[in-house]
């Protein structure tokens, strides 16, 4: 039985080596740090988290992500598995002690019998004579040379978004004689107790201050490859929504609804929103914040924010370059490139976004592969599931001339049927119709467990938990 080679060892080349390596199939996982750096990354360990610390929603009966979650813990993913370990304090959220996550899976790969890791640098498309069966998981943050073989390769224009970093700072240097610690809405989640998030108030001034000096802040300035470069909706700086109206950011991440002051019977007129970020809780990163101002004026204006007079930062935002493939025209059904059907792809690079939607697909990417290699078949999930909507989007259910990355959200599933009897839901979006979605998926994907056998030790696992 050939091995499968893994290129690039962050959360989907990590989750792909795992699940192929638990259905007893061979893996060489090749991951360049340290041999050559990113600009993101700080450490060498593998399924580093380079940006938020949080993995979204664990809500897996009202929330499409928490149903990805689920999906992922019935097939035994160590992303999930690493997450749950842990965990900290989020509301209803599942964010993590980043340090102590990666450090966790790069022990996984590294002890396991069948995974062979190999620090180096790959720099061209292997060949099918060299590694009959591969899959690209080198991320956003492929390098260079590798990139520039994808591109001959597939004959694409560069399909590429900016990516930022929110800043991290010290629990002990905010002031909590204006700050307060509370979920929005008292809401208390399944890794959390209701006050799990600091908030900083700010009246009408003080937000109309901080705006202008978010606009008036110099940024980092793009290289001239980079000036068409669109921003993913879903992690834009902050200074590019101030951009778009002086209300943006208090109906967006500093929206001060379902929070009560403690300090003053006063409503505040916007918060700005601090998120646990290890476990030991002396770091808390500013919700919504990713940032592309220079580093000197980051904490001139965050230390405008009320409670972070004295901040004092153990990271401060910055700014990356993310490529993605267009999947629709370039991969089949089973992730391989059409051109050459040795070489899969997975995680990010497929035009997925967030890290549990790139994990998901390095799952079923790993999935496919190990099936291969057993001279068997294993189809995708059905499309009411939160993995098959994924996998679907990028083999066909996106327009190819207007391909964007793309979050597990409901929208993805066919609608579910209404019931015949009991209250209609009187919109896609209500709970009892996000219950229908989910309800529908869990016993779809189960059903889609039991029929693959293939899965083998994985699929016990599973079918155990369940």
């Amino acid at each position: 039985m050939n091995a499968v080679h893994v290129i690039g060892a962050g959360l989907a080349g990590s989750e792909a080596a795992w699940q192929i390596a638990q259905a007893d199939v061979p893996v060489v996982v090749h991951e360049m740090r340290p041999e050559k750096k990113t600009e993101a990354h700080k450490s060498d360990a593998l399924a580093e988290l380079v940006c938020s610390n949080s993995l979204r929603a664990d809500d897996s009966d009202y929330n499409a992500v928490g149903l990805l979650h689920d999906e992922m813990r019935r097939c035994g993913s160590l992303i999930m598995e690493a997450a749950d370990t842990h965990s900290v304090p989020a509301g209803g959220a599942l964010a993590v002690d980043r340090e102590g996550f990666s450090e966790f899976i790069t022990e996984r790969i590294h002890h396991h019998p069948l995974i062979t890791v190999v620090r180096e640098e790959i720099r061209a498309l292997p060949k099918a004579d060299l590694m009959p069966s591969a899959i690209v998981a080198s991320g956003p943050l492929t390098s260079e040379p590798l990139a520039e073989a994808i591109q001959q390769e597939t004959g694409e224009e560069s399909l590429s978004f900016f990516d930022a970093i929110a800043p991290i700072v010290y629990k002990d240097s905010i002031n909590m004689d204006r700050a307060w610690m509370q979920s929005r809405y008292d809401k208390p989640g399944p890794h959390g107790t209701g006050s799990d998030y600091i908030n900083c108030p700010m009246n009408k001034e003080q937000y109309e201050s901080f705006v202008r000096a978010l606009l008036e802040a110099p940024k980092i300035a793009f290289k001239d490859w980079e000036t068409n470069t669109p921003y993913f909706n879903g992690c834009l700086p902050i200074e590019v929504m101030a951009e778009r109206g002086i209300g943006t950011l208090r109906y967006g991440p500093m929206k001060p609804v379902g929070l009560t002051n403690p300090h003053t019977p006063e409503r505040p007129y916007a918060v700005v929103q601090l998120r646990q970020d290890n476990t030991l809780g002396t770091l808390y990163n500013l919700v919504g914040f990713q940032t592309k101002m220079k580093h000197a004026d980051q904490t001139r204006v965050f230390r405008m924010i009320p409670g972070l007079e004295n901040a004092t930062f153990a990271r401060l935002g910055g700014l990356h370059r993310n490529t993605f493939l267009n999947s629709p025209r370039l991969l089949d059904e089973q992730l391989r490139l059409k051109t050459k059907p040795h070489l899969r792809f997975a995680g990010q690079m497929t035009g997925v976004e967030g890290y549990v939607e790139s994990a998901a697909m390095g799952l079923l990417t790993g999935l496919f592969a190990a099936a291969e290699q057993k001279g068997s078949l294993c189809p995708s999930p059905p499309r009411t599931t939160a993995m098959g909507a994924l996998h679907a989007h990028l083999t066909g259910g996106a327009d190819s001339e207007t391909f964007q990355p793309m979050n597990v959200c409901f929208g993805l599933f066919p609608p579910p049927d209404t019931p015949q009897e009991g209250p209609r839901p009187k919109k896609t979006g209500g709970r009892a119709r996000k219950l229908l979605y989910t309800q529908r998926a869990k016993k779809d994907f189960g059903e889609w467990l039991e029929k693959n056998q293939i899965l083998g030790p994985l699929y016990r696992s599973a079918r155990r938990s369940e």
